[in-house]
């Protein structure tokens, strides 16, 4: 399973870390994905991580941003900079051992984290 944790209220312009720990899982099998869901919108693909040769890649309104990094061998981060209200979302790891593009439409049978609210507001 996933776990997503760090979420939180944060000012604009603050930084979150998200944190997607596994467990009875190997990672390394997998290719890692954050998604977020705003209020009244769809899950949007936001990063992605592929351990064979640890490329990433982000999304439009994401890039320059946030980071996605490997930190234990369970756990993968999100870093968050220069937050904005229009990243307020509830934010999802999913694993995917096939991976994927990064369109939700191809990862509804992945592994699916629990999410975590991250709310920016002033």
């Amino acid at each position: 399973q996933l776990v997503e944790s760090g979420g939180g209220l944060v000012r604009p312009g603050g930084s979150l870390r998200l944190s997607c720990t596994a467990s009875g899982l190997i990672l390394d099998r997998y290719q890692v994905a954050w998604f977020r869901q705003a209020p009244g919108k769809g899950r949007e693909g936001v990063s992605t991580i592929r351990f064979s040769d640890m490329s990433t890649l982000y999304s439009d309104s994401v890039k320059g941003r946030f980071t996605i990094s490997r930190g234990t061998k369970d756990t993968v981060y999100l870093q968050m900079n220069n937050l904005t209200p229009e990243d307020t979302a509830v934010y999802y790891c999913a694993a995917d051992p096939r991976g994927p593009p990064l369109q939700y439409r191809l990862w509804t049978s992945a592994i699916w984290g629990q999410g975590t609210q991250v709310t920016v507001s002033a």
